[in-house]
């Protein structure tokens, strides 16, 4: 097949470092400001990201020494613990001036104490654990257990209204129960396991079709309605956050709430 060719329209120069572009990937592509308030939230999640970042390095460590091998800091570690220790500086430079020592900012609005563990690593340079657990450990778990709570009542709600068959339903809440038992003195989530309790076993075996049938599994009206009834008041009690719910996450919200008052 032929091919015309005509002369290109103009010859690409070579490039010139004059217009050499700096590419700032962890910064945003314009200007923001942020006031002391939305500093002080953004530090907090920064916390929280090298705090979990300095136990798994921890976690890595304990493994190392199982292995017979002397710990030793991952790339991943050292890369990701110098950018969150570079977006921290740079929230420092929305403060008014002068602008605090990262340590000095820290102590000054209580996130050393919430984090010790990042505390130490500034100090120190390296992951360090601590002999006693933080309050702030239990955070991310306690916010994981009601995150967990909350998705299965919502799928289980969707599921018991649209799907055909109600073959896993009886599994789904016992799922549901299990997240419930790992809640310890919380008066509301015992009231809902007591009331699992008192029906689950009715309620599985309304689900028994026989051998060989080609019917689907469907509870009746009675079951449906108070499993909606369940799952509406997990939802609502997960979502309303009452203060039974918030003492594992109290230096977390006493914290916000001295940003947001």
């Amino acid at each position: 097949m032929a091919v015309s060719t005509t002369e290109p329209l103009c010859q690409p120069c070579g490039y010139h470092e004059a217009f050499r572009v700096e590419l700032q990937v962890k910064r945003p592509l314009m200007p923001v400001h942020l006031s002391p308030e939305q500093v002080g939230l953004e530090m907090l999640c920064l916390c929280g990201q090298l705090d979990l970042l300095v136990r798994a390095q921890m976690q890595q460590f304990q493994e190392q020494l199982g292995q017979g091998c002397s710990p030793e800091e991952s790339d991943t570690f050292q890369a990701q613990g110098s950018e969150i220790l570079d977006q921290m500086l740079q929230c420092l430079e929305h403060l008014p001036k002068p602008m605090p020592q990262l340590e000095d900012y820290l102590d000054m609005v209580g996130l050393s104490v919430m984090f010790p563990r990042v505390e130490v690593f500034l100090i120190q340079g390296s992951p360090v654990d601590m002999l006693e657990r933080p309050p702030m450990d239990e955070y991310f778990f306690h916010i994981a257990k009601l995150n967990q709570l909350l998705v299965l009542s919502q799928q289980l709600e969707e599921d018991i209204r649209h799907l055909g068959s109600h073959k896993y339903i009886a599994h789904q809440l016992s799922v549901i129960y299990l997240v419930l038992s790992s809640f310890r003195g919380i008066q509301a989530f015992s009231e809902i396991k007591k009331d699992i309790e008192a029906n689950f076993k009715q309620m599985k075996q309304s689900l028994l079709v026989e051998e060989g049938s080609r019917h689907e599994p469907q509870l009746a009206a009675n079951y449906i309605n108070w499993i909606l009834e369940l799952t509406q008041s997990l939802t609502s009690l997960v979502l309303t956050l009452p203060e039974e719910l918030t003492e594992d996450l109290h230096q977390a919200v006493s914290f916000v709430s001295q940003f947001l008052s």
